[in-house]
């Protein structure tokens, strides 16, 4: 049996599957709470499916593009728990696992994720007979230039929001089909492609798997703070030495 574990983003879901097939799939909406969320969570997936934590053999967890802080929160869970179960974790990317979903129309799927500053986190993938490919490897866009990409009937999969869907069927007309999933489906995409991977024998190490970040996370320079406690202490040591 394996653990998919999808952080990636605010739609969160944990899956138990027997040889990459989904038996039990829990998901949920955060507000940037996986610290909090994951763990009891999947508690309550375990307990719920009537299983137990040592009967886990291996553990797949989507590696982004995605959420800075999902991202570290389910790695490091991920890793965590394999280094204590002794057991294989696999890494899949979290666009690709978006793309799976689709494989079986045999088009050009090309998934988007939310990237912040009016950009997306997008991949284009096809399968092809028994091959699964990467036409077009992750990266950082404007939604403008899909279109300009896109040269062939297409499907547009994952974080679409209604004024995207609306934008790039305006421009592309039949040449695009569009499915908003946002990631509620990821799971057991994820556990699929997991299984394929461990099927090769291929693992990741435990000590250099890092999160796929397209950009640096932005975080915001604390505020100095005044030592008003140590400021007061010295000005009465001072005054002390001038009584």
């Amino acid at each position: 049996m394996e653990l998919a574990v999808d952080t990636s983003s605010n739609i969160v879901s944990i899956g138990l599957s027997h040889k990459g097939e989904i038996l039990a799939l829990l998901a949920w909406k955060t507000r940037q709470n996986h610290t909090t969320e994951l763990l009891p969570n999947l508690v309550c997936l375990l307990q719920q499916a009537k299983v137990k934590l040592d009967s886990i053999e291996a553990i797949v967890v989507a590696k982004g593009p995605g959420s800075f802080n999902g991202l570290r929160v389910g790695i490091s869970t991920a890793k965590g728990l394999a280094s204590t179960l002794h057991i294989p974790l696999l890494g899949v990317n979290t666009l690709e696992a978006e793309a799976y979903n689709f494989a079986f129309t045999g088009l050009p799927l090309r998934a988007i994720q939310k990237a912040g500053r009016q950009e997306i986190a997008t991949a284009v993938y096809r399968q092809k007979g028994d091959e699964w490919r990467c036409l077009e490897i992750d990266n950082v866009a404007s939604v403008e230039t899909l279109w300009r990409r896109t040269k062939q009937k297409t499907l547009f999969c994952g974080e679409i929001t209604d004024d995207m869907a609306r934008q790039i069927q305006q421009k592309l007309d039949r040449r695009a089909i569009i499915c908003q999933n946002n990631g509620l489906s990821r799971g057991s995409s994820l556990a699929a492609l997991g299984w394929q991977k461990l099927n090769k024998g291929q693992h990741e190490d435990l000590l250099t798997l890092q999160p796929i970040y397209l950009r640096p996370p932005h975080i915001t320079k604390p505020r100095e703070r005044t030592p008003f406690l140590s400021t007061r202490m010295g000005q009465r040591k001072h005054t002390n030495g001038n009584s």
